[in-house]
Parts: C-alpha cells; sequence; structure tokens
C-alpha cells in the first residue's frame, strides 16, 4: 500500500481483526455484485469504499424514475443511462481506485460458470428466483462464499452460504430450486426505502468480514428483519442431504 491507500483505509487498518494485512487482502480481493438496484446500490458503494479491488457489477436493466426512490447509486440525472454504468460513476466517485467489470446483461447459467473462477465473493442482490437459484449453483460448484439478501415491502432477509464449509447449507437448501414460489416485485408490492440499505449495508458487511479474513458467523443463519415493528427473528438453518445442488458436492 502506498501512503494514500495507508490514510484513505486507516480506520480499517486501527481495528485488530483486520490490520494492515486485511486490508491488502480487501485491496487484492474481487468481488461478484448481481444486481445494481435497491440492494447492490449500498453494497457496491460500501465495497468500494472499503478498498476492494476489483467488483464486477451485473445488472440488465437502465435507471428509471422509480428506482431513485431507494437506489442511491444512482441519481436523477442518470435517467435512462445503464444501471451498471451510472453505479461505476458513483463507485468512482467513492474511490477512483476501484477496478471495474460492467456487465450489462441478466447472467445465466453459463455466464456464471466462467466468471466465478476468478472471483473471491459473490454478493446476491438480483430480485428473481430464477437468477438467485443460478447463482447458488454456480458458487456451490466453484466453492466462493455467496452472501444473500432480499428485501420487499417492508421485511428483508440476509444469510452467508459458504460452501468452502462442509456444515454449510447453501441457498437451495433454504429455498428449494422447485417449486418455484410466485414471481414477487417491488413494482406491485412496493418497498420502504430506507429496507434496503439496511440490507445491502449487512451484506456490503459480511463480504468485507470474508474478504479481509475475518470470516463470517452469518453462516447457518437466516436474519429476518420486520421493519415495521423493528424486530429482527433469527432462524437457524442448516444443510439439506438430500439438497439437488449441495448434497453431491460434500
Amino acid at each position: 500500500m502506498n501512503d494514500d491507500q495507508l490514510l484513505r483505509y486507516s480506520r480499517h487498518i486501527l481495528l485488530d481483526d483486520i490490520g494492515i494485512e486485511g486490508q491488502q487482502r480487501l485491496l487484492d480481493s474481487r468481488v461478484l455484485v448481481v444486481g445494481a438496484g435497491g440492494l447492490g446500490s449500498p453494497v457496491a458503494m460500501y465495497l468500494a469504499a472499503s478498498g476492494v479491488g476489483h467488483i464486477t457489477l451485473a445488472d440488465p436493466d437502465k435507471v428509471d424514475l422509480t428506482n431513485l426512490q431507494r437506489q442511491i447509486a444512482h441519481t436523477t440525472d442518470r435517467v435512462g443511462q445503464t444501471k451498471v454504468g451510472s453505479a461505476a460513476k458513483a463507485l468512482h466517485d467513492i474511490n477512483p481506485e476501484v477496478r471495474l467489470t460492467l456487465l450489462e446483461k441478466q447472467l445465466q447459467a453459463e455466464d456464471l460458470d466462467q466468471l466465478l473462477a476468478g472471483i473471491d465473493v459473490v454478493v446476491d442482490c438480483c430480485d428473481n428466483f430464477a437468477t438467485r437459484q443460478d447463482v447458488n449453483a454456480a458458487c456451490v460448484k466453484h466453492r466462493v462464499p455467496l452472501v444473500s439478501g432480499a428485501a420487499l415491502r417492508m421485511d428483508g432477509q440476509v444469510a452467508v452460504f459458504d460452501a468452502r464449509d462442509e456444515h454449510s447449507p447453501c441457498y437451495a437448501c433454504v429455498f428449494p430450486p422447485t417449486p418455484a414460489p410466485p414471481e414477487t416485485l417491488c413494482s406491485t408490492m412496493g418497498v420502504l426505502a430506507p429496507l434496503v440499505g439496511v440490507i445491502g449495508t449487512m451484506q456490503a458487511m459480511e463480504a468485507v468480514k470474508i474478504l479481509s479474513g475475518m470470516g463470517s458467523r452469518l453462516v447457518g443463519r437466516l436474519l429476518m428483519l420486520d421493519g415495521r415493528d423493528m424486530a429482527w427473528r433469527e432462524m437457524r438453518v442448516s444443510r439439506n442431504a438430500s439438497c439437488p445442488v449441495c448434497s453431491s458436492t460434500h
């Protein structure tokens, strides 16, 4: 690290759990963020601010006026631009040193299989069930930790699935691929703006902990937030021995 980096990341370096070694691991790390919307905005911004060296950002959509209520990486003057391009401007404003790969597409299974070979952590911020399952399957195959989050109406959830840990469930252990649940979208059901910030920030924190060497104590736990009552609930989750995705990998 040079002098400017030592100054920029000094508050991390002061932490015994991170220090210079942990910050260097962050600088050397590569993260895939799937989705650049409500969850992906705070995730990507905090990862960039924290010094993650290379962020791959994938999202097929363009910025719409309705996004601005909660998707804080985007601004009014960028309505109509691609979300990944808009988010890139926000990230470079925060930290011009961050290296970005921008994918203006909805990732398919074959895309993920190629991408994950060089990725240290995946943060799933997408809004559709099929992509979540594809992301999980790729993470299991390549043994890449997955930080999963979701938010709708006034409820949110966050969990970490780490395929490197033989005791960790995968996403499909908790949310089986079939039958697929009915589609739920914030465009028809609504979402409280700060809720996505709370969940996305927690996802970013778990990713930073994993990348810096602290690891995540959220493996095997599903945290659920009732934003109306500001009440957290925790569900312990375990591997499903007959899971169609991860049962054959351990």
